[in-house]
């Protein structure tokens, strides 16, 4: 049985868990979820189950069937494209509004969020280091527009974050990239840091999208391989 954190309610807890095994593509695309065996798995009645399937719903993470029932969210090029746009429009906002208010405790708190993440060795593998690196990264990107004082905007750039990240989890898992992605991070802070608001949104928009675009790239040869599959059978 899958352990809840008992300081949030049982939805949210139960939500949050979903949430992340569809992040990390423990839960695949498209796949169904299955109320008795998610009771099981969270030892939970149907009531909240169901309402934490609702709020992944509207989340994005999740695909309501009518009197089907649930399944995971499916992944196709034109999903990932809308999510990389609307993240590359709403955290360049917020990134923005951040450099403009925050103040020098926001400044400390994205240098240290740097350096933990930078402390830890990127690995290809699932095991507690990769998950440390992904914990320390999303914090990353929080903080940089934490201080934008507009908390319905980070609520949306906090899903769209996840639903940006859930490609790269599947389709980047096992791909070694060339390119620096410590430096990037480097670089983005330092603009942010000494408050060069334009260096900054074109930096974080230049390092959503291509992460984006390695992740679309994947996508579409998984999709190719599929229907060469398909046609051979």
């Amino acid at each position: 049985m899958t352990k809840l954190d008992p300081s949030q309610t049982l939805s949210n807890s139960i939500a949050e868990k979903l949430r992340e095994n569809i992040v990390s593509g423990k839960m695949s695309p498209g796949s169904k979820l299955r109320l008795d065996e998610l009771r099981g798995v969270f030892g939970v009645s149907l009531s909240p189950l169901r309402e934490a399937l609702s709020r992944l719903c509207a989340e994005g993470y999740v695909a309501a069937e009518g009197q089907r029932g649930y399944k995971v969210a499916p992944t196709s090029p034109a999903n990932l494209t809308e999510i990389t746009r609307l993240r590359c429009e709403m955290e360049s906002f917020a990134l923005r509004e951040s450099i403009r208010l925050g103040d020098d405790e926001w400044e400390g708190d994205v240098i240290a969020a740097l350096h933990r993440l930078n402390k830890i060795e990127r690995v290809h593998v699932d095991g507690d280091q990769m998950k440390q690196w992904e914990s320390a990264h999303a914090a990353f990107h929080r903080k940089l527009v934490a201080a934008c004082n507009l908390p319905l905007l980070l609520h949306f750039c906090n899903t769209l974050h996840d639903l940006n990240d859930r490609y790269r989890r599947i389709f980047l898992k096992n791909t070694t990239i060339d390119r620096d992605v410590r430096q990037e991070h480097e670089a983005l802070c330092h603009a942010t840091i000494t408050r060069n608001a334009d260096e900054a949104c074109a930096l974080l928009r230049n390092h959503i999208e291509r992460t984006s675009a390695y992740a679309l790239n994947a996508l579409n040869q998984q999709i190719a391989q599929t229907h060469k599959d398909k046609a051979a059978c």
